[in-house]
């Protein structure tokens, strides 16, 4: 714990860490060279079964040479689209653009049409680099729709096709000169206007944040860390990917969550850390409650993504034996910005966020004049730091409106601090809504939804749910009577199937402020009443 006593709701940034000026094909370079021989990944199919693994030395001869093939294709700072689940080819990737100066913007392999042909259209990207299938979800046909009329993009690659994937082009094979304040990754995080919008990420962002993270968690060069979270986001491709690099430690590759292989893996593996949402922790609790296994080596279970209740931090401690530690953050910061200590209590744990990380100014500000406020009162929590992005792509209005002339990141969450600089999320000025850990934005679902006939208006709800923390609930008015399956069958032909509303709710009018925006918190507290029904 930083030991401090604040007299303001503003936490100083800490320098027991260092800021690290490095990119991360330099980063990769550096530990290549201390620990040549030391075991970087390992990859796990679907099935559980252990693949193929890859030395330091061996990780970043691979990333050498994919980035001499994407130099000779691609000029510094283009941008290039990866549409993939959690496979080796991923992580090259991710290193080989760091190399060649390349920009990664990211993509959920589970996008449909729409989503993806945004992404690749407002990023501006050059290529996609994708698998054919996951999951179900068929990739080829879905980019064979989104890429049409794309002008801009020259390349579309199957990771799992070498030939394709390190082909040489007419360029000279030269890696360009990188610098630790270029842009490293783009990942789209959606906002209250429905469209989302692609934080930019710098190398040194992503490379200390990892490190702050990944030092508070207590990795070393001896840990085993399982990573089962999408490569697509900052915690899968940064605080696990790029922490386990600075720590000189083994990452486990898992490509699909399942609760077993996952627990498996643990065991056979001997992992000392393991990053997921409340909703995995749960499932691995489940799991290991129904066939328990060897648990001995495990250290701790990090948490992020929502609120845990003290029953599950017991769980893990009985089933497993582990520490347990939450963290808060957002895409825009790299993504971590508060996180426990291994020795904070159980109280701290579950109604806090714990404290900032390394070099991070935390502050929770007056949504009227944007001053730190007095402890313990609710305000805007803002950060500043080595790891606020750089900006949103092409988005500059958007930009001054989340960084302010001083360098604050406002994160549109309200919190509150105490004197030690503890924080606790009490809730968000946006409309998020956090279901297993995942943010959904309404405004995107509910432009979705008004594409549908029977729609006249829609209001997309967040409504808790003691599993996931929050289901997305849509109340709807219609001039007609609602068909439930077919509002369903819209939403996944046009979504991702985890934005498809759980919860629909026909209405003859909404509950409006005299400005005639909906109440959405009353529509919330109206259905936790029980005086809406269900369709």
């Amino acid at each position: 714990m930083y030991h401090v006593k604040l007299n303001l709701s503003h936490f100083p940034a800490q320098s027991d860490a260092e800021v690290l000026n490095i990119t991360v094909g330099d980063l990769l370079r550096k530990t290549a060279a201390s620990y040549p021989d030391a075991v970087a990944m390992v990859d796990i199919a679907d099935n559980g079964d252990c693949g193929q693994s890859w030395t330091y030395g061996e990780l970043l001869e691979q990333a050498e040479h994919l980035a001499e093939a994407l130099s000779s294709r691609f000029e510094a700072g283009e941008k290039v689209v990866v549409w993939a689940p959690n496979i080796p080819q991923w992580v090259f990737m991710e290193y080989a653009c760091g190399l060649a100066g390349l920009v990664l913007v990211t993509a959920n392999p589970s996008f449909q049409v729409s989503e993806l042909k945004y992404v690749l259209e407002q990023s501006g990207a050059v290529a996609l680099f994708m698998v054919n299938e996951f999951r179900g979800n068929p990739m080829a046909e879905i980019a064979h729709q989104a890429i049409s009329g794309n002008t801009a993009l020259r390349e579309v690659i199957n990771l799992e096709n070498e030939d394709a994937l390190y082909a040489t082009g007419e360029r000279p094979k030269m890696l360009a000169d990188v610098q630790p304040d270029d842009a490293a990754m783009i990942q789209y995080t959606s906002g209250t206007t429905g469209f989302p919008k692609g934080a930019v990420l710098s190398h040194r962002g992503l490379v200390n944040n990892a490190r702050f993270y990944a030092g508070r968690c207590g990795a070393t060069s001896t840990t085993t860390w399982v990573n089962i979270m999408p490569m697509f986001h900052t915690a899968g491709c940064g605080m696990v990917t790029l922490g386990c690099l600075q720590a000189r430690c083994r990452m486990v590759l898992i490509s699909l969550f399942d609760p077993n292989v996952v627990l498996d893996q643990l065991e056979a593996s001997g992992a000392d850390i393991i990053l997921g949402v409340p909703t995995m922790v749960v499932a691995l609790l489940d799991a290991q409650n129904a066939r328990p296994r060897d648990m001995s080596a495990l250290k701790l279970v990090s948490c992020g993504g929502s609120m845990v209740a003290p029953e599950l931090v017991r769980r893990v401690q009985n089933l497993m034996g582990a520490n347990f530690s939450t963290l808060y953050g957002q895409t825009e910061h790299c993504p971590v910005i508060t996180q426990h200590h291994l020795d904070d209590t159980i109280d701290d744990i579950c109604n806090t966020a714990g404290q900032p990380v390394a070099q991070t100014e935390v502050s929770i500000r007056s949504v009227d004049d944007n001053c730190a406020i007095v402890l313990e009162e609710v305000g805007e929590i803002c950060a500043r730091g080595p790891c606020v992005m750089l900006e949103y792509n092409d988005n500059p209005k958007a930009t001054s409106e989340t960084i302010d002339a001083m360098g604050w990141l406002h994160t549109g969450d309200l919190g509150r601090m105490d004197k030690r600089g503890y924080v606790t999320v009490t809730g968000r000025m946006k409309e998020m809504i956090i279901r297993g850990g995942e943010n959904h934005f309404p405004a995107e679902i509910e432009n979705c939804l008004l594409e549908h006939a029977s729609v006249a208006e829609v209001a997309v709800v967040g409504l808790p749910d003691p599993k996931w923390g929050e289901v997305i609930g849509a109340f709807i008015r219609s001039t007609g009577p609602l068909d439930k399956a077919a509002l369903h069958a819209h939403c996944r032909a046009n979504m991702s199937p985890q934005k498809t509303p759980n919860v629909w709710v026909q209405v003859e009018d909404f509950p409006l402020t005299g400005s005639g925006k909906i109440q959405k918190f009353v529509l919330r507290d109206r259905f936790v009443a029980g005086e809406y029904t269900e369709l």
